[in-house]
């Protein structure tokens, strides 16, 4: 299998809508071929023969009809009832023109116990498919009755010997259970027939549960895929790399969008395998992101004298530069550099765009494109930089630059015309630690894949947190430097007309060396800070061992405090500038990974507090 072209197939099961719908999604999305659902195709108006030429004229082939269960029974009349369903199967496929169907391991209390006995039924049942040109793939599932790992499914394979009987590989089932993918690689590779490929993250409930409702497309989840795929490549495995994702969210979503996730996500999994191999493909690095060059923040009270611009001249930033052709002015502290956007659409402040740091901007851009994400329509005027912009699932638009002026094409930065203000002294801001993004309820696994895949990020911390208003996920993902860290939370569930008043809130995280310092010198500036109540700072001194002088400090400035193993975060966070926005001042200690998610209900509620006092004053 090649990283750069391997032929990727979907199970219509991952996908919402009707068959015709999931059919079109597939096909749009650019997926070579796709697993038939038995229940998809029970409730279409289509037969199986309309269905396999709709199939081949979206140019799809069906790789898989699935599935058949509990074929194998002690009992023999039932097992001659189940070989005449197999038979009726046999039809349907020959209509779609698949020519393998998945038999999981049976589940039933008639389930055969003995393996030499099951080999001799999964024999009989071969011979019936080979005899109409088809295969049988014979799967383990992960709560099968006596056959649940994938070993004991191999075993009753090898036992049958039939050249119409091989296995079915899902990596849900081999992973869930914690069995050990590296000895596949010593199975026949002729005798691997199918390959499905799922995610998940880390849950306690029973493995059922958890395979219906909470797989995931690969690089979504907790599971090491690479280290699964490779045993099986090494195999000798030539087939498609295929997906079967049961997953509630992804049921009731846009089919297209879910199914350009998809793909995405299988083309990112090609990439890491390859890369954990003999040696990495050019095309399959992910881009050497060396930072954040910039945040733009849309503000349609943008300018030296507006909100945003207020706060930004009393944190010690200075203006810059105002853009040759567009509304968006340059302001500077330290490496932090932020752009504010006049142009805005709903008349609330937000991040519109992150900037990322490449070495290579083309290549990155490049890449990005095969990953599912292409470049949108941009505006370039006479001079200027020549950025590729992509859309992150939530919108929000990364742009791929280089801040040094050599190299090929201008950097961005010479799209700005100096103002020639004169640098002010600062407050100590040295950088930007993190973004952080409120995503949709719908495109949260969507945008980790997005961040991972994309910008080369992985997952630092996962977990979720009692807010005021429900419970919110969270996951951070970052470079290995943590030069680039983008912080992702989402409310589990949101339902009736109650809700906080800051709706999906976003902030840029300001780094400093001395958290103290920055806050005071900016309230002396007349930034609003955000006023944490006393009954957080109480319990803080109980828990830490500070001196007297600096709580008096946290409770004047609103200091938040995390502290761990292995170091602290602290931070201050500013009011709310125009709906959902606000800037955060934060200062790490040791080796302190976090990102305030612990005191997160803390700054959520003070910020409701804060919104309803202004709109009622």
């Amino acid at each position: 299998m090649s990283p750069e072209s391997p032929h990727l197939s979907l199970a219509t099961v991952c996908l919402s809508g009707t068959l015709e719908d999931k059919l079109h999604a597939a096909a749009v999305a650019g997926f070579d071929g796709v697993e038939v659902f038995a229940p998809d195709l029970i409730a279409e108006a289509l037969s199986p023969d309309e269905i396999g030429h709709r199939c081949r004229d979206l140019g799809l082939s069906v790789e898989l009809y699935q599935p058949l269960r509990d074929i194998d029974s002690t009992d023999p009349d039932r097992f001659a009832a189940n070989l005449r369903r197999a038979d009726a199967t046999f039809d349907v496929m020959s209509g779609l023109g698949a020519d393998t169907v998945l038999v999981c391991s049976s589940v039933s209390p008639d389930t055969v116990p003995d393996r030499d006995r099951l080999a001799g039924q999964l024999h009989t049942l071969a011979e019936r498919a080979h005899a109409r040109g088809m295969r049988i793939a014979y799967e383990a599932l992960a709560w099968g009755r006596h056959v649940h790992t994938w070993d004991a499914s191999w075993e009753a394979v090898r036992v049958a010997d039939h050249p119409a009987l091989g296995m079915c590989l899902d990596s849900f089932h081999v992973l869930a259970r914690g069995s050990d993918p590296a000895p596949i690689a010593d199975v026949p590779g002729e005798k691997i027939f199918f390959l499905q490929l799922a995610d998940a993250r880390e849950v306690s409930m029973d493995v059922l549960s958890w395979s219906r409702h909470h797989r995931l497309f690969p690089g979504q989840g907790a599971f090491d895929l690479p280290g699964f795929l490779g045993p099986v490549l090494d195999a000798g495995y030539s087939g498609p790399l295929s997906l079967e994702v049961f997953n509630d969210v992804f049921r009731q979503s846009d089919p297209v969008r879910t199914a350009v996730d998809a793909r995405r996500s299988l083309l990112a999994l090609a990439e890491a395998t390859a890369q954990r191999g003999s040696g990495a493909d050019p095309v399959a690095t992910p881009p050497a992101i060396s930072g954040p060059a910039f945040v733009e923040l849309r503000d349609p009270g943008a300018g030296p004298h507006g909100e945003l611009g207020g706060v930004l001249h009393a944190l010690g930033f200075t203006r810059t530069g105002v853009h040759r052709t567009k509304p968006v002015e340059r302001w500077e502290q330290g490496d932090a550099r932020l752009l504010v956007n006049a142009a805005g659409e709903d008349g609330s402040s937000a991040i519109a765009a992150i900037g990322v740091e490449s070495a290579d901007p083309r290549a990155a851009a490049r890449r990005s494109e095969r990953l599912c994400a292409p470049p949108l329509p941009r505006r370039t005027g006479p001079g200027e930089a020549d950025l590729t912009e992509v859309a992150a699932p939530d919108g929000t638009s990364v742009l791929f630059c280089r801040s040094a002026p050599d190299g090929p094409g201008p950097a961005w930065s010479q799209d700005f015309v100096p103002t020639g203000d004169p640098v002010a002294a600062g407050t100590g801001v040295a950088g930007i630690d993190h973004i952080g993004l409120t995503q949709p309820y719908d495109a949260f696994d969507e945008a980790v894949l997005f961040h991972r895949a994309v910008l080369g990020l992985d997952t630092v911390a996962d977990g979720e947190f009692a807010a005021p208003f429900g419970l919110v996920r969270s996951r951070a993902l970052a470079d290995d430097a943590r030069r680039t860290r983008i912080a992702l939370t989402v409310s589990l569930l949101r339902r009736g007309s109650w809700g906080p008043a800051v709706t999906d809130p976003q902030y840029v995280a300001l780094a400093t060396d001395d958290v103290l310092a920055t806050a005071s010198a900016a309230r002396a500036a007349g930034v609003r800070l955000l006023d944490v109540p006393s009954n957080y700072h109480d319990d803080l001194a109980a828990r830490l061992d500070l001196p007297a002088d600096r709580m008096a400090a946290y409770r004047e400035l609103g200091v938040l405090h995390e502290r761990d193993a292995d170091g602290d975060l602290l931070q201050v966070c500013t009011e709310l500038l125009g709906g959902r926005l606000f800037l955060a001042l934060v200062q790490r200690t040791g080796r302190h990974d976090g990102h305030g998610w612990a005191d997160a209900p803390v700054r959520m509620a003070a910020h409701r507090r804060s919104r309803r006092n202004a709109t009622t004053a």
